[in-house]
């Protein structure tokens, strides 16, 4: 007798060492925790977390190769500064006063190929925390959890496309067209478009699709756009 020949099921791999990088990159970019606070001993942030050691050793392994944490042997491990390049970056910018128009225009090129290079460079933990973000977000929420949720989606996919410098300039973008979020947020409709959109990012994101990711983010911004630019009650 033949049988049908049936594909494994393609389930991602969730170690907890990628969940446990992904809990703390996550307090790091919401500045829950700052820069230079020192993270407990080892065997007491474990302990915390409820994961082995070996496990906890695997996240910070991590988040140092990402430069979110600095490690010392016998001062432990605290949270990294910005790098230096990327805090001149952010400093020039924030001094400067940026019209609208050229804030959207530098969005529309700068997050397409962020969305690309996160599709390309993206580990499981990074993954774990766009998915967990996704899970928050929905049309029901308030307008400003809903911006809030929307720009963290924006940051943690900056950071997974493992260049300080992309980060600073997403969060200044984010900055400059808060205005434009706060009208894309007021109603139930513009909330879903947004979390539709972050879905459909996403998605690129974890198959690995550079050009997918880039399209699906270019859509976005254009819908985003469209929704805050729309009369209110439309």
């Amino acid at each position: 007798m033949t049988f049908a020949s049936i594909p494994p099921m393609r389930r991602p791999a969730r170690s907890v060492g990628a969940e446990v990088a992904a809990h703390l990159e996550r307090l790091i970019i919401s500045g829950e925790l700052r820069a230079g606070d020192r993270l407990p001993p080892e065997r007491e942030l474990a302990a915390n977390l409820n994961v082995s050691r070996s496990s906890l050793r695997e996240a910070m392994f991590e988040l140092e190769a990402k430069k979110l944490v600095q490690r010392r042997q016998g001062r432990g491990s605290t949270v990294a500064d910005i790098p230096p390049a990327a805090a001149q970056l952010r400093g020039n910018l924030a001094d400067l006063d940026i019209e609208l128009g050229y804030a959207t225009e530098l969005r529309d090129l700068v997050e397409p190929r962020i969305a690309q290079l996160a599709a390309l460079r993206a580990v499981e933990s990074n993954l774990l925390s766009l998915d967990e973000v996704l899970t928050r977000s929905n049309e029901n929420l308030a307008a400003e959890e809903s911006m809030r949720l929307d720009i963290e989606f924006h940051t943690l996919l900056a950071h997974a496309a493992q260049n300080p410098l992309l980060v600073t300039l997403c969060t200044m973008t984010t900055e400059w067209t808060r205005n434009t979020r706060v009208l894309s947020h007021r109603t139930a409709l513009g909330r879903r478009i947004s979390v539709h959109g972050h879905e459909m990012i996403y998605r690129a994101v974890a198959e690995h699709d550079g050009p997918a990711a880039a399209a699906a983010m270019e859509q976005h911004l254009r819908e985003v756009r469209e929704i805050s630019t729309a009369p209110a009650g439309s």
